[in-house]
């Protein structure tokens, strides 16, 4: 995969703890970092994914990830989908993708399963 195309330069890697960094600051919860560098025809190098508890806080979580990736790169996503109903959000950083879902629906579309090649770090709730 390329590397990721922002004004600043870092690595996919070095971008997936950004998002990791920008959920965390709105209390995300069960964040799933899946490295899809080593799977045959992953169309990106990271996936990261959360849950929020309702509308609003995935809202906030998806713009705290914006924040925090614009202060270190000065780069805003390629695109962000699902603003408008509030249940997944998608956040295409090229090579890291931001997947923040409302827990149901997180529960519903089994991310994690369809991606079962990839190499899972999670991250503990409790973690800052």
């Amino acid at each position: 995969m390329a590397e990721v195309k922002l004004k600043k330069e870092i690595s996919s890697q070095e971008l997936s703890q950004l998002v990791v960094k920008g959920m965390q600051e709105r209390k995300a919860t069960n964040i799933v970092v899946m490295d899809l560098r080593k799977v045959k025809n992953a169309f990106t190098d990271f996936f990261v994914v959360c849950s929020g508890n309702s509308d609003t806080q995935i809202d906030a979580i998806s713009e705290s990830v914006d924040k925090e990736v614009w202060e270190a790169t000065r780069s805003h996503p390629k695109s962000m989908e699902g603003k408008a109903n509030r249940e997944w959000i998608l956040v295409d950083y090229y090579d890291v993708i931001v997947h923040v879902f409302k827990k149901d629906k997180r529960e519903f579309y089994k991310l994690e399963e369809l991606w079962g090649d990839a190499e899972f770090t999670y991250i503990d709730d409790d973690a800052v």
